[in-house]
């Protein structure tokens, strides 16, 4: 990415803002139909819930240690994106290179950005988790307690946001990164706690805001970051094999 281009905003800017609006506006797409009234909604037919139905049954099938396996994997699956974008982080650091450092801390607050609207769609849509509205879920994960509810999957917004982003920085790491944001996305449907439509609109959202968040403000975080890693000794780091970016 030209991260120095004189009209880089305003080249950029119009992409990111659709990019934002495809994922607030498929998310929304992807929620059930009743959603914003005063009970909550129980999803008890359609596609999604014929694949939940297929894929937690398949699990519930398999031996118990399993199941454990499969309720550790959806979370570490999360936590190993994140540590990656650390890793990646501190590397940068260490190694004065401006542009990562603003790109992982740019995908970081990207991802934040669509946590918070995730757990702002989870007031305004009010779906039950399928564990608990389908009354013959297999599912083989405990069943969140009652308010915390399904749509869309954090978890997924996450790690898709995380996983995408730093796929896009550092492309040698997507072949890392990205199973493990789509491993993220698929566990949370197999062990029970979210039915296909809620971790695609965590995924939508993650990945949208993400890639955003580097479009927009690469340039402007680079030349803010340059100067304090400066301070730390030694010379920036020549990005894209270009000069160095002026302080």
């Amino acid at each position: 990415m030209a991260l120095d281009s004189g009209n880089y905003l305003n080249r950029h800017l119009p992409i990111a803002l659709i990019l934002v609006g495809v994922g607030a506006g498929g998310a929304l797409w992807l929620a059930p139909q009743g959603s914003g009234g005063d009970t909550p909604v129980r999803v008890q037919d359609g596609v999604s819930v014929s694949v939940y139905r297929s894929m937690t049954e398949a699990v519930a099938g398999t031996p118990h240690w399993l199941h454990t396996v499969l309720e550790l994997a959806s979370e570490a699956s999360v936590a190993l994106v994140a540590l990656t974008l650390v890793a990646v982080w501190a590397l940068a650091v260490r190694r004065r290179d401006a542009a990562v450092v603003a790109g992982t801390m740019l995908i970081g607050a990207g991802t934040v950005a669509a946590y918070a609207l995730s757990e702002g769609l989870k007031l305004l849509v009010y779906q039950e988790r399928p564990c608990r509205a389908l009354a013959d879920a297999a599912a083989v994960a405990p069943c969140p307690e009652l308010g915390d509810w399904s749509f869309p999957s954090n978890h997924t917004t996450l790690a898709v946001g995380a996983a995408v982003g730093i796929a896009l920085l550092r492309p040698r790491l997507a072949a890392f990164v990205l199973p493990l944001g789509l491993a993220a996305a698929v566990l949370r449907v197999a062990v029970g706690v979210h039915y296909p439509h809620d971790v695609l609109a965590g995924a939508v959202l993650g990945a949208s805001f993400s890639v955003a968040a580097l479009l927009m403000f690469a340039p402007l975080a680079t030349r803010l970051v340059t100067p304090l890693l400066a301070r730390l000794g030694g010379s920036p780091a020549v990005p894209d094999g270009g000069r160095p970016l002026s302080r």
